[in-house]
């Protein structure tokens, strides 16, 4: 699990396929402290298993699924990314929270410059909508971000100076594709909504529309 606080910034060094997936070595921009084979590390927002680590440097197997899901597929030797280490319980959550399990690849239809700050404008892929809500939030390249607007097409970002330093965001333009993850907690109150009765449920079904008018949630 993640926030969304990217750490620092990191560049490959080497690409490779392997069988139907690639493996990536990557080159951060900071010392990684106390470093555990085998940890999380979110790349682009994409959470990937760290190995072979050493202080700067450590290397990920991209699997078929993330390829097909991400834009890491489209990256090469020299291409920067954002790098996240995963969240400890002793952290602030300085974002919100970032399961590293992207949903889509989107597009920047526009970016604007409103003095020192960036406005950026996405394009929304099919059947995301409905989990971006204004004001909610949003990682993009696993960067934790507040949705400033929304329709069902496109979906709009103000960016803040040091955003804009300490990510690739800064260096974003339009027509170029990120990594987007709608926000988790959407998805899972869509599929208690959606669930199936249950006779042995005690509740009778759990949390489902009926429930929520008789508690008083949805009048």
């Amino acid at each position: 699990m993640f926030t969304g606080i990217i750490l620092g910034k990191g560049k490959i060094v080497e690409k490779r396929s392997s069988g139907s997936g690639m493996v990536f070595s990557l080159k951060p921009d900071f010392d990684l402290t106390d470093p555990e084979e085998g940890e999380s590390i979110a790349v682009n927002g994409v959470c990937l298993t760290a190995k072979n680590i050493r202080a700067r440097r450590f290397t990920v197997d991209v699997s078929p699924e993330s390829l097909a899901r991400t834009n890491l597929g489209k990256l090469s030797v020299g291409s920067k990314v954002n790098l996240e280490r995963a969240l400890r319980l002793s952290d602030r959550l300085g974002g919100h929270m970032v399961s590293g399990h992207v949903d889509a690849v989107s597009t920047v239809v526009e970016r604007r410059s409103k003095g020192d700050f960036v406005q950026f404008t996405f394009g929304i892929a099919a059947g995301l909508a409905k989990y971006i809500i204004e004001k909610g939030s949003i990682a993009i390249d696993g960067t934790s971000l507040t949705v400033n607007s929304c329709d069902d097409k496109t979906f709009s970002i103000v960016v803040i100076p040091h955003t804009l330093e300490v990510t690739l965001l800064g260096t974003v333009r339009e027509g170029d594709s990120v990594n987007i993850e709608v926000d988790l907690i959407g998805k899972y109150v869509e599929k208690m909504l959606q669930a199936e009765p249950d006779n042995s449920d005690k509740f009778h079904g759990g949390i489902n529309p009926e429930f929520l008018a008789r508690h008083g949630f949805n009048k």
